[in-house]
């Protein structure tokens, strides 16, 4: 058999070894319209391919090497080669990014499973919250530049950190109901091991209150609740919680937001997300009523002298991160970095409401 696509067809056997990929993958990248076959035989189903493919089939190969997801890649192989390399560049550029920040994320969680081994071999009893520790804090918001309304909540107290970020026409209320839900956390006395069950509570009672001040309203939110050294932490949308160590600065919260997930597939790199269209766009947020909420939550192990940033979008989406580190590691007191980290917003124009928390434990 024949073929006006550079002479005779190969079998799928042929092509396979010709291109270094298997005839699973070939299979596969046929159904996702990635490298369709030439020609596939109407009554067997068999498929054979022309040798002209063999380039795209190679260099298919080649970025499945580099770990490129499957519709980065189908993007890649319909550019022409000058276009083409760029994105590979492009898209090495935010491997590296990627794994220099999971290189930082797995530090942070190194130093938290050794503080958790630590406590554990110091007693085999349940932890008691150590009631020499206290909380330095201190909270604010600001409207911004731009916006007409501010929409930001913010608490800071001696047992809870929380920033909220309410969205729709009266956002406002909806950001001040999720932390008047969670306010009464500060009269509790909590052991460590009721942190996170408390949170998860606590967002229950958010997200059934974001409705009763409006019901087209919704909101992010992001709260540390302490028990001595321990801190709950309880994620809902993409306001961000940071900790600055000896070692450095850690997000400790992962937005959930459309452009995230796309970064998360390989779709867009982080220096694209903030010029998306969708940036603002939110796959998780309180609101609707109900108990359909799902946060993250997590237990971390604190020290004293660190410090934990809590902050809406406004701030996040405007400052770098070596900008916040800077700032909260020369900050004298949290009231002081609270007021300069509101400074850097409005530095870079604010086009957003701001708000923030900060703690220390001493």
């Amino acid at each position: 058999m024949s073929a006006d696509r550079g002479g005779e067809l190969l079998t799928i056997g042929a092509f396979a070894r010709a291109s270094r990929l298997s005839p699973k993958a070939l299979r596969l990248y046929d159904d996702l319209g990635l490298l369709t076959p030439a020609h596939v035989d109407p009554y067997n189903g068999y498929r054979r391919y022309a040798p002209d493919q063999l380039e795209r089939a190679r260099l298919v190969a080649w970025l499945r090497r580099l770990g490129m997801p499957l519709a980065r890649i189908r993007e890649v192989c319909e550019l022409a080669p000058g276009a083409a390399a760029g994105a590979v560049a492009a898209y090495w550029a935010q491997v590296e990014a990627d794994t220099a920040a999971r290189r930082d994320l797995a530090a942070f969680l190194v130093d938290q499973l050794k503080r958790k081994d630590t406590t554990t071999m110091a007693t085999d009893a349940t932890p008691t919250p150590d009631r020499s520790l206290t909380m330095r804090y201190a909270a604010g918001t600001d409207r911004g530049l731009v916006r007409p309304v501010n929409q930001d909540a913010a608490h800071a107290g001696p047992r809870l950190l929380a920033v909220a970020d309410g969205c729709g026409e009266r956002g406002e209320h909806a950001a001040a109901a999720a932390l008047d839900a969670l306010r009464p956390l500060e009269d509790r006395d909590l052991t460590g091991a009721d942190l996170l069950g408390a949170l998860e509570e606590a967002a229950r009672r958010a997200h059934r209150a974001v409705p009763m001040a409006d019901g087209e309203s919704g909101c992010t939110l992001t709260a540390l609740l302490r028990s001595g050294s321990q801190l709950g932490l309880l994620h809902v949308g993409d306001s961000r919680a940071y900790v600055l160590r000896d070692s450095g600065l850690f997000r400790i919260t992962h937005d959930h937001t459309v452009v995230q997930s796309l970064i998360d597939e390989g779709r867009l790199t982080p220096e694209e997300a903030p010029h998306h269209p969708d940036r603002a766009l939110l796959l998780r947020a309180l609101g609707g009523g109900g108990d359909d909420v799902a946060p993250d939550l997590q237990l971390l192990e604190a020290r004293p002298g660190e410090r934990y940033l809590l902050c809406t979008d406004g701030i996040s989406g405007v400052v770098p991160a070596e900008s916040l580190q800077s700032t909260l590691a020369a900050a004298p007191t949290p009231q002081d970095a609270v007021r300069d980290v509101i400074a850097l917003a409005h530095e870079a124009g604010a086009p957003d409401n701001v708000g923030c928390a900060v703690g220390e434990l001493v």
